[in-house]
């Protein structure tokens, strides 16, 4: 029991160190770990957590809770008293680390077929198809514009891009986009 003690101290101190003084930033990643619960839930919650451009996390059980502008403490507390209010555990207690130097691993859609620089390009919020497929070098002169692919979720559309309302599609991150070859019969 003092032995669990003074790792807890340990540990404590060495997050102490940490610059816990620091706000918690949109577009950047925590570790979040628990303890006070069930062995088997503790694997749930222990990993990392990407803290969305809205500035939000999403929680197992409870869903989004607000972590940008926060210091770790306070999400700590606000975690614990979620989980409490909610009546899904009793004593839980809340770790938050702030896991990267820079931004989380960067979203991605991925541009194939024929383009001139085929493969994935960064995602922004504003990103349209005309400008994922722009920033892959645009068409070959064997593409074609007029039935690109866009899959996303597993699902396919295709999209006339010669048409301007298309060209504006917002893409969505992890979307993939295909430039088929012309043919004879349609371009």
């Amino acid at each position: 029991m003092n032995l669990k003690r003074i790792v807890a101290g340990l540990f404590a101190l060495f997050c102490m160190s940490a610059p816990v003084l620091a706000q918690i930033q949109a577009g950047r990643a925590i570790i979040i770990t628990i303890s006070g619960v069930p062995t088997e839930e503790k694997a749930r919650f222990d990993v990392n957590y990407p803290v969305s451009e809205s500035g939000m996390i999403n929680m197992p059980l409870i869903g989004q809770v607000k972590a940008a502008g926060l210091r770790a403490d306070e999400l700590q507390a606000v975690l614990q008293s979620r989980y409490k209010s909610a009546g899904i555990y009793t004593h839980p207690t809340f770790q938050v680390i702030d896991s990267s130097a820079g931004k989380i691993v960067e979203q991605l859609v991925v541009v194939g077929g024929q383009v001139r620089r085929p493969g994935p390009v960064p995602y922004n919020r504003n990103l349209t198809l005309y400008q994922a497929i722009q920033n892959a070098g645009g068409s070959t002169e064997f593409g074609s514009m007029k039935r690109v692919k866009l899959i996303r979720n597993g699902q396919q559309k295709l999209y006339d891009l010669t048409i301007l309302k298309f060209m504006q599609i917002p893409l969505e991150p992890d979307d993939t986009i295909e430039i088929p070859q012309k043919n004879w019969l349609n371009g």
